[in-house]
């Protein structure tokens, strides 16, 4: 089964409709401007309808983490408010983006329209896929070394990309960040695989010979 976004098989009348009884906001963000900040108590949840976005902590001694890269279709705000930490969702460039209450996504209207019954249906699907990628990633994160973690994330992505040629989501700075691992300890790690035989990289792209 493909992923699933929030609104998948709903009409563009149908979701414009549902836009306006959601009193929803279009807001129109820079390249890193802060969409949102205080996930885990906020009551709003935002939608990419183009652009790209992080979610991202930011650590004591200053360095940031980042839990979560959103692309045109994802969703944030409510649905991450699994998390203690204080996130904030950052554009990655010029994104747009669609933010309503979370209250009138779970409240059905009075007319019980068939849209938002199917809305809630692919909430809930949404829901289930975030914790799956929260729980690959806690999985990623707790492999003891840098090349683990490495390794594991590398055939995350070949799962997902059905192909030992992977794309990665990510610049390499970023995924240094989101394995939170050292970027110098992450190339000497990366180059150590080429030599070895088991990758062979071509900027973001990667071949697994494994």
């Amino acid at each position: 089964m493909g992923t699933v976004r929030l609104f998948d098989n709903i009409e563009k009348n149908d979701v414009k409709k549902m836009l306006t009884c959601f009193e929803a906001k279009k807001l129109h963000y820079k390249k890193e401007a802060m969409i949102l900040s205080n996930i885990a108590n906020t009551t709003q949840v935002g939608y990419i309808e183009s652009g790209s976005a992080v979610i991202i902590r930011y650590n004591y001694n200053g360095s940031r983490t980042i839990i979560e890269k959103l692309n045109e279709g994802d969703t944030f705000g409510e649905f991450s408010s699994t998390f203690t930490e204080e996130l904030y969702v950052i554009a990655e460039k010029e994104t747009d983006v669609i933010l309503f209450n979370y209250s009138k996504l779970v409240n059905r209207c009075k007319k019980n329209c068939e849209y938002h019954n199917k809305l809630v249906d692919n909430m809930v699907q949404v829901l289930s896929q975030k914790m799956q990628s929260y729980n690959e990633r806690i999985e990623v994160l707790t492999k003891k070394t840098i090349r683990d973690k490495l390794l594991a994330y590398f055939n995350i992505l070949t799962k997902k990309q059905i192909s030992k040629y992977i794309l990665l989501p990510f610049t390499l700075t970023d995924l240094a960040d989101y394995l939170s691992i050292d970027r110098s300890a992450m190339m000497r790690e990366l180059k150590n695989l080429k030599e070895e035989g088991l990758i062979e990289t071509k900027g973001k792209r990667i071949h697994l010979n494994y």
